[in-house]
């Protein structure tokens, strides 16, 4: 217990000191309603005005299907009536009445005994009169052919495809490979907008045009938000765009306009080339193919045959194995001295020697620029080589002769094609027939996110026929002549 002399008296607090505290208190307050003020009125301030309203059938389907399927997209292709009798052949090829969505629109109506029960439906473009074209020499088709969109939408509304997560548009000699094309579009997220494409294979024409441009030839997907978006804003922007040469050009614009840039799928083919497709199609990118252009103006695909016949010839591969058509896989015959290039469902190529892998990836040029004339520039967007002129000089070349489909596994046979008379001294010259099997090729999303090209082995010994094994390649496993 303290005693009295030891307790210390407290000093007294003056009064102007708590009027000080309560004054930094109120201030306090003050600053913290003012701030919250701030933030609400700088929100409003720079939240846009917009009328759009998003579709609650699109942009909230509690329903969204987790494995996309060819029901879930909807093609729209642009037609003449002039040329579309000739072209109709192209889209039979993949169409399926039983499981494709797809409307053709035509500038002008046509007879019906065109048609046959295999053909999609046929429907004239809306009236385009009052929108204005001014680039010189050009077509006023481009924007009948760019309206196609808002076309499609306004159908699709309408006719209750509201279920559709992807529009896919192009021409009527574009063709599509539809399984690959549910695949690749299965990457991204339907309901976010995405504008999927890819340029010209002619570095001329993505100068000219643009490089951020998908050429509407080859193909491009819209996501559903973005259709719907783009349909609802498009007039528009095609009164402001009326210098413009073509219909994709326009599209283009449109689709910048909203903020959105292109998302690039190498299996889309503009095919801006002219001649022999050989070169591109024996090494196509480790993509899947998605659709080719342009068919009706290069040579026929396979030798010997017409050019709807040689489409329809790769389809028997195309059947058996979508997503394996086209892949390009190289393998070493060591002993023999031969490096093999397949291009499953395609070709296959017997090199003599050691040909190192990155230059059997880059594109001979057995195609001539798609701008005619003597002074044009052969410049692609492509890794080329030179296509030597010699025969001699060239590898052996054996053509896709047919599939054949096993729960075992796909066999596919390819058969010489001789071009001029070379003098073989290598293990090659009995050659007949390459014999090629693989398993049906099943990637899922990941795997094409980080696609891995396969191995191959050759067995030996080499007579007339060459067996031809695809597999997957081991964890290090270098494809190269290891020595």
């Amino acid at each position: 217990m303290l005693s009295s002399s030891n307790t210390v008296e407290m000093p007294m607090v003056p009064r102007f000191i708590h009027t000080q505290n309560r004054l930094k208190d109120l201030l306090l307050i003050f600053s913290t309603l003012v701030i919250f003020y701030l933030i609400f009125l700088l929100h409003h301030i720079h939240t846009p005005k917009t009328s759009f309203n998003p579709n609650p059938n699109f942009s909230k389907t509690p329903s969204i299907p987790t494995n996309l399927s060819i029901s879930h997209l909807f093609f729209s292709i642009a037609a003449s009536s002039s040329s579309f009798s000739n072209r109709l052949s192209y889209i039979n090829l993949w169409y399926k009445p039983n499981s494709t969505n797809a409307v053709v629109f035509l500038d002008d109506p046509i007879s019906i005994s065109t048609l046959s029960v295999s053909s999609p439906p046929i429907l004239v473009s809306s009236d385009t009169s009052k929108f204005p074209y001014s680039f010189p020499a050009g077509r006023r088709s481009a924007i009948r052919i760019a309206r196609i969109v808002k076309d499609t939408f306004d159908l699709v509304k309408n006719v209750n495809f509201n279920d559709t997560r992807w529009f896919v548009f192009g021409d009527d000699d574009t063709v599509f490979f539809t399984d690959n094309l549910v695949k690749v579009l299965s990457k991204y997220d339907c309901e976010k907008w995405y504008y999927v494409g890819y340029n010209s294979e002619s570095f001329e024409q993505n100068e000219k045009y643009s490089f951020d441009m998908a050429f509407g030839g080859g193909g491009f997907a819209l996501s559903a938000p973005l259709a719907k978006g783009l349909a609802r804003v498009l007039d528009s922007c095609l009164i402001r765009y009326p210098h413009l040469y073509g219909s994709d050009s326009r599209i283009f614009s449109c689709v910048a306009e909203l903020g959105v840039h292109l998302t690039r799928e190498p299996g889309f083919h503009q095919v801006d080339v002219r001649g022999n497709l050989f070169g591109i199609l024996a090494a196509h990118p480790l993509s899947p193919l998605l659709s080719l252009h342009h068919l009706d103006v290069v040579e026929p695909l396979f030798p010997g045959m017409t050019r709807i016949q040689a489409v329809d010839h790769l389809f028997q591969a195309v059947h058996a194995d979508p997503a394996r058509i086209l892949e390009q896989t190289v393998c070493y015959d060591k002993s023999s001295l031969l490096t093999v290039s397949v291009a499953w469902g395609y070709a296959v190529q017997v090199f003599e020697g050691n040909q190192l892998l990155p230059d059997l990836l880059s594109l001979q040029r057995t195609f001539t620029p798609w701008k005619r004339g003597k002074n044009v520039s052969a410049s692609y967007m492509l890794n080329t080589r030179v296509n030597p002129s010699n025969p001699c000089k060239k590898p052996d070349v054996f053509f896709l002769q047919k599939v054949l489909s096993s729960i075992d596994g796909i066999w596919t046979e390819y058969t010489r094609h001789n071009v001029g008379k070379c003098v073989r001294s290598n293990p090659t010259k009995k050659l007949v027939k390459i014999r090629v099997f693989s398993q049906k090729l099943a990637f899922n999303v990941e795997q094409l996110k980080a696609p891995r090209r396969p191995c191959c082995d050759i067995s030996s010994p080499i007579n007339e026929t060459m067996i031809v094994g695809i597999r997957q390649c081991g964890h290090d496993e270098l494809i190269s002549m290891q020595t």
